[in-house]
């Protein structure tokens, strides 16, 4: 594994002790790489969302009602849920 050294202000090495002494974590640095995939799983997601913006953009102007979108939106959610 690679080691990375990170200068922090007395506040924040507060708070990633406290973070690490609290018992969920076994170490500052187990509280740090938790930190970093939570930040890469929100990158992950914003770029899906940012993706799926795209696509819609790109889709052109549809000729269905808003309210026929909300139906159809609301069905694949209902479709998605059954097992």
């Amino acid at each position: 594994m690679a080691s990375v050294n990170i200068s922090l202000s007395e506040t924040m090495k507060d708070w990633v002790d406290a973070q690490a002494a609290s018992g969920r974590f076994n170490s500052a640095g187990d509280y740090v790489r938790d930190l970093i995939r939570q930040d890469q799983e929100r990158s992950d997601g914003l770029a899906q969302v940012q993706a799926l913006i795209a696509e819609g953009f790109d889709s052109g102007i549809s000729a269905s009602s808003l309210d026929d979108v909300l139906a159809e939106a609301r069905e694949r959610s209902r479709s998605a849920r059954r097992p």
